[in-house]
């Protein structure tokens, strides 16, 4: 079964671009352009991975991680922004409450995403 991810990104180019680099990947790419149709997507599939922007209209990205957080404690997420600066304190509290995530700053290079994707999603599990 092909592993699923979830693109959560205000920003079409953006979103455009993970459907592009994982086009021919055993990765199958979903996206949505607002942290609200984000979570309705991933309230009704079960996703492998989530890369979820920080600074969106309406709900704010670290606003939909903390809702991701009450449905899946454990699918990895990963923020990618340009913006992780502004939003420090606010990432700096999800972090103190126990909430995982990891970030990456904008601009990614599609040949290293690729193979941090495949990093996350193929390594052993533990037993």
């Amino acid at each position: 079964m092909r592993k699923r991810i979830l693109v959560i990104d205000d920003d079409e180019a953006i979103r455009k671009s993970f459907v592009l680099t994982f086009e021919d990947t055993e990765y199958q790419i979903y996206t949505a352009e607002s942290g609200e149709i984000g979570l309705k997507i991933f309230q009704k599939s079960k996703f492998d991975l989530i890369f979820l922007d920080l600074k969106m209209p309406g709900m704010n990205g670290v606003e939909v991680l903390l809702k991701l957080r009450k449905i899946d404690k454990n699918v990895p997420i990963y923020i990618i922004t340009a913006f992780d600066k502004e939003f420090f304190e606010q990432l700096k509290s999800a972090g103190e409450w126990g909430l995982d995530f990891e970030v990456l700053r904008k601009p990614v290079d599609s040949e290293q995403l690729v193979l941090m994707v495949k990093g996350i999603l193929e390594r052993p599990t533990a037993y």
